[in-house]
């Protein structure tokens, strides 16, 4: 049985990539950190009691700041891959946090390919990339486009990208670069833009709120479903050499076009409740993130099938639903068509939901 560790594993993509590894005969073993709240509740419908001797989800305290807690837990678990997603992700918090989001997002990349090499696992090792590395250079932005970040995430990014090449060079490690481009889903948080607006839309549609407030409109960004692109993730690791890859769709709507789409699927004209405020713009903004994915279709035959206009389906579909509101269901509908039984909306989507709904304000 292979066994993978996942730092990150109760965010977006560590929960999707849960699923999809334990769909494949995983045993999977997933680094959280210790909160005073309960924080596991994207996962909560895959988790098995660990006394259950079919169980083969495990969670592990720990924190990428810590080197010893890593050294402990890579040594005893001895994994076969090790899928680096934990960082601090959010950009704007970045610009106010820039010294715990390289403490984090960059250094927690070196600490983890360190204590591999020093205990002498061979794992495979994913890093987590992000297209804001790229920040001001033109797009298409593909694997041999230059580096440009415009905020202290996309530094940190950058540092974690040229450590994971260095170990692969220096240490003959099978050590990959994921470049992903915005990808997001039902299980996005609160306060990303795309989720903030879905959110935003089922509020206004019960009642709840009417105007939404949103910075620039006029930047571009290439929008996929996170789902798809865990998978991506996992086929890097299973390819016969480690290489980096670009994730995207190819296609930037603007963040104005996604707004539009979502509210006018969900019967509403955003002009009447969006209102723009300065507090949300960056201090240095990323005018356009478009991934030119040429190689991942040609060596990983990875294809995107969700689009931003099946994506604001389906997010706006998730979020009508979790307030109890009816939804369209073109949203439902699509991941009945193009997803296999490891991501259903009644077996992953609907338990997330069920939970967001207990915690309705």
């Amino acid at each position: 049985m292979q066994k993978a560790l996942i730092t990150g594993v109760t965010g977006q993509d560590g929960s999707y990539l849960a699923e999809l590894l334990l769909s494949k005969g995983y045993e999977v073993h997933g680094l959280i950190r210790k909160a005073s709240t309960f924080n596991t509740e994207r996962i909560e419908h895959v988790y098995q009691d660990p006394h259950d001797p079919a169980a083969r989800l495990f969670l592990h305290y720990g924190d990428l700041t810590n080197a010893e807690q890593l050294t402990n837990m890579i040594h005893g678990l001895q994994p076969d891959e090790i899928y680096h997603l934990g960082a601090q992700s959010h950009v704007m918090v970045s610009f106010e946090m820039p010294e715990y989001t390289g403490q984090v997002t960059g250094l927690g990349t070196t600490r983890i390919l360190e204590r591999m090499r020093r205990a002498g696992v061979r794992a495979r090792f994913y890093q987590a990339s992000s297209s804001e590395m790229f920040g001001a250079a033109p797009p298409p932005q593909s694997e041999t486009t230059p580096f440009r970040p415009r905020s202290p995430y996309g530094v940190a990014k950058v540092y974690g990208y040229w450590m994971a090449v260095n170990y692969r060079e220096a240490y003959d490690m099978f050590a990959v670069n994921g470049i992903l481009f915005n990808h997001e889903s039902p299980r996005r948080g609160e306060t990303f833009l795309t989720r903030k607006v879905t959110r935003a839309i089922a509020r206004i549609k019960g009642g709840m709120q009417n105007k939404l407030y949103l910075g620039n409109l006029k930047s571009r960004r290439d929008y996929g479903y996170a789902p798809e692109y865990v998978e991506a993730m996992w086929r890097m690791l299973q390819f016969d050499r480690p290489e980096d890859f670009v994730i995207g769709t190819g296609v930037a709507p603007t963040i104005e076009d996604f707004v539009a789409e979502a509210f006018g699927y969900a019967g509403l004209d955003w002009r009447q409740h969006v209102e723009i405020d300065p507090r949300y713009f960056r201090p240095t903004e990323v005018d356009d993130l478009r991934a030119d994915a040429a190689k991942a279709r040609r060596l990983l035959e990875w294809e995107p099938k969700i689009d931003y206009k099946s994506l604001a389906r389906i997010m706006v579909d998730a979020d009508l639903e979790s307030f109890g509101l009816a939804a369209p269901g073109e949203g439902i509908a699509l991941l009945k068509k193009h997803f296999s039984e490891w991501h259903r909306w009644d077996n992953s989507v609907r338990p997330v939901l069920q939970g967001a709904r207990s915690g309705v304000d």
